[in-house]
């Protein structure tokens, strides 16, 4: 079974086709590599043993996304991970992570239609669901009050879905809504590396840790939260990886669309994920108070039950853990995947 992965070289993705491959299907990636690089393939293709097929373009060329349908096609499925994805950041450029966000998805829903292809997961997020009335969050509260345009984005791509799981009785869409992944592969040759400066509160402590900045800036401490830093569900991204195998499987039983939350049940505030990673690197990390940011909210955490319902799928990783990973991955690679370890 040959799957399309659509920004397989980024965080996210690249974990999970190592998921894919180890539970023996073909993947296929695309990716722009705006928020990746090639080195990414090689290390999959180091770890898996297996040479991996990609292609370089952008998915808003609609004649880039046919070609990836004709030249490595037929695909059973595709995991749709492309994206611009920070939030404080799409409240500053809400044009260009509308365009980017939306144009990408019709252009592969029209090639699936072309092409025959009736299956896709879809990474969407918990930014769905707003400023939630009462936690954790179920699927059923509904995703009508994101903050900010990146939320937006990922709400308005689950309506493209469903409505076209209404017209086409062939198709099936997953809508798979994440808490905040952490942590990296086991091997430490993969983890999270944006381009530039992090946005994610993780990759920018673990950039404090190895040096390369100076300290954390902590957006806000005056919520209504225990120690007044936002509280967020995060979970280990090889079990956020496997949530998208067991969600492929899940799509043989069934039609039309559906969404599910993967996260783990709880929330860890900035303060808690400091400290914690100040004793994972053995070193207290340096940090400072400023504003909060737009489209901000004070906690938000899921409830995975539907996913334990339906998917058989639980996260199994706790927070030391994820950063204990996510440390071995950045101190492995203090450049990131220009780092020296490259030609090991």
């Amino acid at each position: 079974m040959k799957i399309l992965v659509c920004g397989g070289a980024g965080y996210i993705g690249s974990h999970t086709i190592l998921e894919l491959l180890s539970a023996d299907y073909e993947v296929v990636i695309a990716d722009n590599f705006s928020n990746s690089c090639p080195e990414v393939i090689k290390r999959l293709e180091k770890i898996s043993g297996t040479s991996i097929p990609y292609a370089e373009g952008d998915l808003d060329d609609q004649s880039f996304v046919d070609q990836l349908f004709e030249q490595y096609g037929p695909f059973e499925a595709v995991i749709h991970f492309a994206a611009l994805k920070a939030v404080g950041e799409s409240c500053l450029k809400p044009i260009e992570y509308y365009k980017n966000n939306l144009i990408s998805t019709l252009n592969i829903l029209d090639s699936m239609r072309k092409f025959g292809c009736h299956k896709i997961i879809y990474s969407s997020s918990a930014t769905v669901y707003g400023e939630p009335e009462h936690l954790p969050i179920a699927e059923s509260v509904g995703t009508s009050s994101a903050t900010n345009p990146y939320g937006q984005s990922k709400i308005i791509n689950e309506r493209f879905l469903e409505d076209y799981a209404k017209a086409d009785p062939e198709f099936i869409a997953t809508a798979l809504r994440y808490a905040n992944p952490l942590g990296a592969h086991e091997s430490g040759e993969i983890g999270e590396e944006p381009n530039g400066i992090p946005g994610n509160l993780v990759p920018y402590i673990a950039k404090v840790a190895v040096g390369k900045l100076d300290h954390l800036n902590i957006f806000g401490d005056d919520y209504p939260t225990p120690d007044g830093t936002g509280r967020r569900d995060y979970i280990h991204v090889v079990d956020l990886a496997k949530g998208h195998v067991a969600a492929l499987a899940e799509m043989n039983t069934r039609k039309g669309f559906d969404a599910i939350n993967l996260g783990t049940g709880r929330s860890y505030s900035v303060f808690e994920i400091l400290n914690c990673y100040s004793e994972v690197c053995g070193r207290k990390l340096p940090y400072e108070i400023k504003a909060r940011r737009p489209g901000d909210i004070a906690e938000n955490y899921l409830d995975p039950t539907k996913a334990k319902e339906k998917l058989n799928w639980t996260a199994q990783y706790d927070l030391r853990r994820m950063l204990e990973d996510s440390w071995h991955w950045q101190s492995k690679n203090p450049d990131g995947y220009t780092s020296p370890a490259d030609s090991k």
